[in-house]
């Protein structure tokens, strides 16, 4: 609930009491204060009757104790909402919309059926759709402040993806085939430049498909070249080491060398592999301009001058480059005409990255919203790309983000409610 709504609301509570004092009814009536914000006992019913809801009776708290820690969360959620209030978030009926469309697919039932649902148990729809409002803004806040709070080193994301990939190859087989061209330690710089020329060539033709066996039966050195260089299946501990040191994430067909040790230059090719998970994503290549609102410019403002950008645009008076570098409030983008460069969409806030998903190539989209301001964007290409190497180090990169959050939101949280004015006046009215 609003607080100007809660406000509003005591106000004409405070006047009924007095035209009606022997009303039999209880009526709405504050709780607590807290900060400009208040709660009121209906905010109290209405969680009461969500986590009843969620929650078998059973493993229910007594109802002092499930009472208390209801208020214990509201004051924080109001906390929350206050702070989103004074970052200017707001979530609009859309995106409400969408969020309760996914809430009854997690359920695996429609809306229809989680309106009845709700109603069974008590719950008005008007007050479901204003506590789904009240989560995702708070969510958006609790976003916004505590991860400007963390700081993740690049030492600390390559150290955990380092371990993860160990992990995860530490079942995995793969099928060598192996060349080896000898070559002497104390052999002369003649010899080394012809021993690596010869290398380079074999890589060459491999590439260009020439068969495995073949070369290594006409060219190996090593122990399996008889067997068209084949070593079988192995794991990264039974392999030679010096195979190990070089496999890293590649996976089926790739040719790896020629690399050198003490007794010449090898060849590696990766026949087959089993268990090796690879990951082949969507990259988009997309650019954007962001106009920030602020005491001069309204939301309204800002959308008009970015349809006004994007008729310039569409009219060929300018291009998409020379607006973002003039008009952009994104400086890292704006000096190259608003390119952000080949990403995948999940790097993005949700907004922007639905808007990014949905849009075709080559069209400019409306003016929309997200925590940052108001965007328009363009994407202009599309591309498939593996990326084991960088899923694992977004993976490391996501598991530390969430421990740290987890830690720093606690943080603000107890930082937020040590600063607020909270006042329980529940006893005062009751005595009144």
């Amino acid at each position: 609930m609003k607080k100007w709504t809660k406000a509003l609301l005591a106000v004409a509570i405070s006047a009924s009491s007095l035209s009606v004092s022997a009303a039999p009814a209880e009526l709405d009536r504050v709780i607590t204060v807290v900060n400009e914000g208040v709660i009121l006992s209906s905010d109290i019913d209405a969680l009461k009757k969500t986590v009843s809801l969620n929650a078998k009776a059973e493993n229910l708290p007594p109802e002092d104790v499930l009472e208390q820690q209801i208020l214990d969360q509201l004051i924080l959620e109001e906390l929350q909402l206050q702070e989103a209030k004074r970052l200017g978030i707001r979530i609009d009926d859309s995106r409400l919309e969408q969020a309760i469309d996914g809430i009854a697919k997690d359920k695996n039932t429609s809306v229809k059926q989680l309106r009845s649902e709700l109603k069974a148990n008590g719950i008005s729809w008007a007050q479901y759709r204003d506590q789904i409002r009240r989560e995702m803004t708070i969510s958006e806040a609790r976003n916004a402040q505590v991860r400007r709070r963390i700081s993740i080193l690049p030492q600390e994301v390559e150290s955990l993806a380092t371990q993860l990939n160990a992990k995860n190859l530490e079942k995995v087989e793969y099928r060598l085939s192996h060349i080896q061209l000898r070559l002497d330690e104390d052999a002369d710089k003649a010899e080394r430049d012809s021993v690596s020329n010869n290398a380079d060539e074999i890589v060459t033709e491999l590439k260009t498909g020439r068969d495995f066996a073949a070369l290594a039966l006409a060219n190996s050195k090593g122990p399996k070249a008889l067997d068209g260089g084949d070593w079988g299946w192995m794991r990264l501990e039974e392999m030679p080491t010096i195979f190990a040191d070089h496999i890293g994430n590649n996976g089926k067909g790739a040719i790896i060398g020629p690399f050198r040790s003490g007794a010449g230059y090898h060849i590696l090719k990766i026949t087959d592999v089993k268990g090796l998970e690879s990951v082949a994503v969507t990259e988009v290549k997309a650019r954007h301009i962001l106009i920030k609102p602020s005491i001069v410019l309204s939301d309204e403002g800002a959308q008009r001058q970015l349809k006004l950008l994007t008729q310039q645009i569409n009219d060929g008076d300018k291009t998409f480059e020379e607006l973002a570098e003039q008009y952009s409030a994104d400086s890292g983008s704006a000096v190259k005409g608003g390119d952000l460069g080949w990403q995948t969409t999940e790097i993005y806030v949700p907004e922007f990255k639905d808007t990014v998903d949905t849009l075709s190539e080559g069209v400019i989209s409306e003016p929309f919203k997200t925590v940052h301001g108001w965007h328009i964007v363009e994407v202009l290409d599309r591309r498939q790309a593996d990326r084991t190497d960088a899923a694992m180090q977004n993976r490391a990169y996501r598991m530390l983000l969430n421990r740290k959050f987890n830690e720093e939101a606690q943080a603000w949280l107890q930082e937020l409610r040590a600063g607020a004015y909270v006042e329980q006046v529940g006893d005062e009215n009751d005595n009144s």
